[in-house]
């Protein structure tokens, strides 16, 4: 009887000389859970970076489309009309 309340004395001691890095491991593994749901974003949002800058590099359509969303260019030929949101509707 001794001998196994020894036993259980010494894995308590144990158990709780450990319980402080068991914390730290749980605490570390959702840290690392974390940082790779954020590296999976930032892969994606990577591709997505590389696929645009593709498309820029190699497609003159893509090029003249962002021109003329962006800087409001247009063909000699062309009339560039602007349409604003309206911050209070008619009436009101």
């Amino acid at each position: 009887m001794v001998i196994a309340l020894v036993a259980l004395a010494a894995l308590f001691v144990v158990g709780i000389k450990y319980l402080p890095l068991i914390q730290q491991n749980e605490q570390m593994r959702r840290r690392i859970d974390l940082l790779e749901t954020e590296l999976d974003k930032q892969k994606l949002q990577s591709k997505q970076l590389q696929a645009e800058f593709d498309a820029l590099h190699s497609d003159p359509k893509t090029v003249e489309r962002l021109a003329r969303e962006k800087l409001g260019y247009a063909k000699t030929d062309e009339t560039v009309v602007h349409f604003e949101n309206a911050t209070n509707p008619p009436g009101h």
